[in-house]
């Protein structure tokens, strides 16, 4: 199986590092930046050397290197900087993402797509159209990470195990995530039957910020460890046909009342890309915040429709 990252900074080369010691096929790490991802890719080279993997890995300059992908995956993008929200970003990565994306559909029309760069939910629409793949073949990496923050919040809460642990988060990636603890669960049992309903809201409230104070903290940046995971987990339930239920930023046809827009929901991964969208039971007060959320999406998405002629 040939996988390739489009963008080699912190998310993007960490990422193929893990995707190289997992084994899963041949890795291919691009960046327009000079000498930055065959750099990369030989210091992974040498690695694999060290840890006894044996993975091919290529860095190259020119995004003619993905053609024939069974897995794309796209990081290029500027990252945000602190005082920075994911819509200020929204023009500047919607026209690199476009470029990409048209050269993709050229050479690679039988890849999944999975999308890495912020605003997210946006981007993840852009690809889409841009390519005119199906949609269960392009989505965002979205929520799992939001969902993977809000468990490690709960396991020092509780002192507990992540193991003992599904999260659960819909919406839109960051701000307008909606944490769901009625369907976030301890060893099966509800989150909100273990844990204080003021103490769940603090959580909950931690979770929305978690992404701005890792930024903040950085002063350069953004996370890079923990979404490297999130999308190897992707990956992984790709390439090893796993059908986990995972949330991405998938394109809504009427689920959840959301018509034409991408957004992070629980989705079964295979082989395919997304086999199923999962439709959850949402109460009166759920479903005004993820309409909220969606409404946000919109707006931002009639901006990149209008600039970029969708």
């Amino acid at each position: 199986m040939k996988i390739s990252i489009i963008g080699a900074g912190n998310v993007g080369g960490l990422t193929a590092m893990r995707l190289a010691e997992a084994g899963f096929g041949e890795i291919v790490l691009v960046d327009i930046v000079k000498g930055v991802a065959q750099g990369k890719a030989f210091d992974m080279q040498d690695a694999g050397a060290v840890l006894k993997f044996d993975c091919r890995i290529l860095g190259s300059e020119d995004i003619k290197s993905v053609k024939d992908s069974d897995i794309i995956i796209m990081t290029a993008g500027l990252a945000r900087k602190p005082g920075m929200t994911r819509e200020d970003l929204l023009n500047k990565n919607a026209r690199i993402l476009k470029e990409v994306c048209l050269e993709i559909k050229k050479i690679s029309p039988g890849s999944i797509l999975i999308v890495v760069t912020n605003p997210l939910d946006i981007m993840a629409y852009l690809a889409l159209r841009v390519t005119g793949f199906q949609p269960e073949r392009v989505f965002g990496m979205g929520v799992s990470l939001d969902s993977a923050r809000f468990a490690n919040l709960i396991a020092r809460e509780l002192n507990i195990p992540f193991t003992d642990i599904d999260a659960c988060v819909i919406g839109s990636h960051g701000e307008g995530m909606l944490p769901l603890p009625r369907f976030t669960t301890i060893k099966g049992i509800p989150l909100n039957e273990v844990l204080e309903e003021d103490k769940a809201r603090a959580l909950v409230q931690r979770s929305f910020e978690r992404g701005k104070e890792i930024v903040s903290l950085l002063g350069s940046g953004s996370a890079y460890f923990a979404p490297s995971q999130a999308i190897a987990a992707i990956v992984r339930s790709i390439v090893k046909d796993e059908k986990r239920v995972i949330g991405v930023s998938a394109y809504l046809k009427g689920e959840y009342g959301v018509k034409d827009a991408c957004i992070g929901v629980p989705c079964r991964i295979g082989k395919n890309g997304i086999e199923k969208i999962i439709e959850l039971e949402l109460n009166k007060e759920e479903k005004t915040h993820f309409s909220d959320s969606a409404e946000s999406i919109r707006k931002n998405l009639e901006l990149v429709k209008l600039n970029h002629e969708l």
